[in-house]
């Protein structure tokens, strides 16, 4: 190289630039949709966990609702910026894990959904197998929660 020789290469774009664009973006959204569903998955399992730990203490120990509006309250101010812990969220967490009492089952059947998708399967579908057809439907075909919406005990 000499004195004269610039260092810098020429800023013309190459001609397969926009499909090297397209599939990093394409790369990027797939990536962003396996995130929120790893997030969704692992926040409907935590759901699932203290709804049965909620269960099984009040079960055992005889809790009352005294006890939950505590631990609501106690979370909260532990952590302030999570939504998802208040008192009417604790008891749908509970109805969530008695609707579906084996995690197994349940994480195959909802663990992809949205939250709002499985409390509207378990308020409205008593009954299990209704409610895991349901489940899968929803994920398979992508329902919504307006397209999910059910009468009440199908």
């Amino acid at each position: 190289m000499t004195a004269s020789t610039p260092l810098h290469r020429s800023d013309a774009l190459p001609a397969d630039y926009p499909q090297f664009l397209a599939e990093i973006k394409a790369r990027i959204g797939a990536a962003r949709t396996r995130a929120v569903l790893a997030v969704n998955s692992e926040l409907i399992r935590l759901y699932w966990e203290i709804g049965h730990e909620i269960l099984e203490r009040q079960g055992r120990e005889g809790w009352g609702s005294g006890v939950t509006k505590r631990l609501s309250s106690d979370l909260r101010r532990t952590f302030p910026d999570i939504k998802g812990l208040s008192e009417t969220n604790l008891r749908h967490m509970r109805a969530f894990a008695q609707a579906w009492p084996d995690w197994e089952v349940c994480s195959q059947a909802v663990s992809k959904l949205p939250w709002g998708h499985n409390l509207e399967l378990v308020y409205k579908l008593p009954d299990d197998d209704i409610r895991r057809w349901y489940a899968h439907q929803a994920f398979e075909n992508g329902w919504s929660r307006n397209v999910l919406r059910v009468p009440r005990s199908v």
